[in-house]
């Protein structure tokens, strides 16, 4: 109940996203995305380093102390939680906004510059949403991912247009749209931690109850912090490493083009920015389910490993795999048939669409494994394996690197060289976490109901999705409909629809998902009696 809360929020939040990064793309054009999504890209991993992994480890941390009911302990968490986020905030914020012109090309310095506040804003932002996760409840963090990325889209298209204003043409005016961008992402943490700090004070009551209740002793700060720091070390530095590859592609990727002539400055940033902040966008829509259901899995997890109730905790994490597979797999069969039309859907511009289009029909398998290394990185984590992440990323980006390296230098395939590296890393630490939770938990998935059903009914899916579009795009232009965009929106709609009933209808029918599955999501029984009487159940 609690993943589909975040899941739901999550999937708002990157469609909100989506929505606003259309005509953010065409005020600063590709250029602006390439000097946006350059900076981000630093800007993301100067964030995992110092907090972005906050929310999980202190939720696994808390979670296990109130499933003992020492709530002064799990208070105790949260202050040192908090102390960790202030410092450590504060020093990343400074390094970046003073080490900005050595971690980032000259024209992005500005951009980079912009984001150095908000690493400390959002330092204590995850502290409060580890606090809320770790009882439980996912209201107050899904609300306030839904406010962040509202206010990021407003305060970026407004800000972008005001700072573009007056300026000359070219790289100035992309340079100061990519600033205007930059100011939203700031904008929307900002407004996040105030309605967190809202909840946390509404809360309070509730939360001074209980500590009043515990009489055991409480643990002092020190062992406490030392607790909390070997919590989130491993969480750190396994987001780190996951994400890291995307930094580290990127300069491989600007060197490379760059230093053998292949591309020019202003076409390599172009070409990339069309990779991240087109292609990867939108495939990372699927993959933030999967973020919502381990960041609500960890909590429940803990609790059942901290009691030693191993079949609960083998329930939780069987079933969390087997729902993200469930939406992951047609999410990348969708993408796959439907890359054209929904890429200019949410990028009309006509000089990069078929490109993007290509990146993205590509990078459509990365979200199945991708999906699934996220939430088994989580329940390897709540298990207490916490380095076992690490392995697999590390293993992983080695080989990856070393690919992409070999590509660059030695074919022509450019920018689809970051495509298949980007295949090859997340098969890989698909397979290695596999392998742990098989060791480490005993989990043996069965290959027919948890891969075999999706990937049949979502290939199905998808062959349907293609034919319904293209046959109602015919039928508009035949009924006059001359627009490309408005036919494309007209078209890709009623696909979209028929593509989720057929999926959820052919699994129910390969008894791949039941009544009991129905009744675990949010509104679960009304949905379980609308399917009895249409008769699918």
């Amino acid at each position: 109940m609690q993943a589909g809360i975040l899941a739901a929020a999550s999937i708002a939040v990157r469609i909100i996203g989506l929505l606003y990064r259309s005509p953010l793309t065409a005020i600063i054009g590709d250029e602006g995305n390439g000097y946006y999504g350059t900076a981000y890209n630093i800007y993301t991993i100067i964030l995992l380093i110092s907090s972005y992994s906050v929310p999980s480890a202190i939720s696994k941390v808390m979670a296990e102390k109130l499933a003992l009911e020492q709530y002064k302990n799990a208070q105790r968490v949260f202050y040192c939680a908090l102390a960790y986020a202030l410092m450590v905030g504060a020093a990343a914020g400074l390094f970046l906004f003073f080490g900005a012109g050595i971690l980032v090309p000259e024209l992005c310095v500005p951009v980079l510059r912009v984001f150095a506040p908000t690493i400390f804003v959002f330092g204590i932002l995850g502290v409060l949403r580890g606090y809320f996760q770790a009882r439980r409840t996912m209201v107050p963090t899904s609300v306030s991912q839904i406010l962040e990325q509202i206010a990021n889209a407003v305060v970026s298209i407004g800000a972008a247009w005001l700072l573009m204003r007056g300026a000359a043409e070219g790289t100035e005016g992309a340079l100061r749209g990519a600033v205007g961008s930059a100011l939203g992402t700031g904008s929307g943490v900002v407004i996040a931690l105030i309605f967190m700090l809202y909840c946390f004070r509404a809360q309070r009551g509730e939360m001074r109850a209980q500590i009043r209740q515990d009489m055991g002793p409480a643990a002092s700060y020190g062992r406490i912090m030392k607790e909390t720091m070997l919590a989130i070390t491993p969480f750190i530095l396994s987001s780190f490493i996951l994400n890291l590859t995307t930094s580290l592609n990127q300069t491989i990727f600007l060197r490379e083009v760059i230093q053998s002539g292949t591309m020019t400055d202003i076409e390599a940033t172009t070409i990339y920015g069309i990779f991240s902040n087109k292609a990867v966008v939108i495939t990372n829509i699927p993959i933030s389910i999967a973020t919502a259901v381990a960041a609500a899995i960890i909590p429940g997890i803990s609790t059942a490993y901290a009691r030693m109730d191993m079949e609960e905790t083998k329930a939780h994490a069987s079933n969390a795999s087997r729902i993200t597979l469930m939406i992951a797999i047609p999410c990348a069969a969708g993408l796959m048939s439907l890359a054209m039309p929904v890429m200019f859907l949410l990028f009309p511009q006509r000089a990069s669409a078929q490109t993007a289009s290509q990146l993205l029909a590509l990078l459509a398998v990365t979200v199945v494994f991708y999906s699934v290394s996220t939430v088994t990185n989580a329940v390897l984590q709540a298990i207490g394996k916490m380095h076992m992440p690490l392995v697999s990323a590390g293993i992983a980006l080695v080989v990856q690197t070393a690919l992409l390296v070999l590509l660059l230098k030695f074919t022509d395939l450019g920018i689809y060289s970051l495509v298949l590296v980007s295949v090859v890393y997340s098969v890989l630490i698909f397979l290695m976490n596999e392998f742990f939770l098989k060791r480490y938990l005993g989990t043996k998935p069965g290959v027919a109901r948890v891969y075999g059903a999706p990937v049949l009914a979502a290939a199905l899916m998808g062959a349907a999705a293609y034919g319904i579009y293209q046959a109602f795009s015919r039928l508009l232009l035949a009924a006059g409909m001359h627009s490309d965009y408005f036919r494309n929106a007209a078209a890709i709609v009623p696909a979209i629809l028929a593509a989720i009933v057929l999926y959820f209808f052919l699994l129910i029918r390969f008894k791949a998902i039941g009544e009991e599955d129905f009744g675990m999501l949010p509104k679960g029984r009304v949905l379980v009696r609308l399917l009895k009487k249409l008769r699918w159940l």
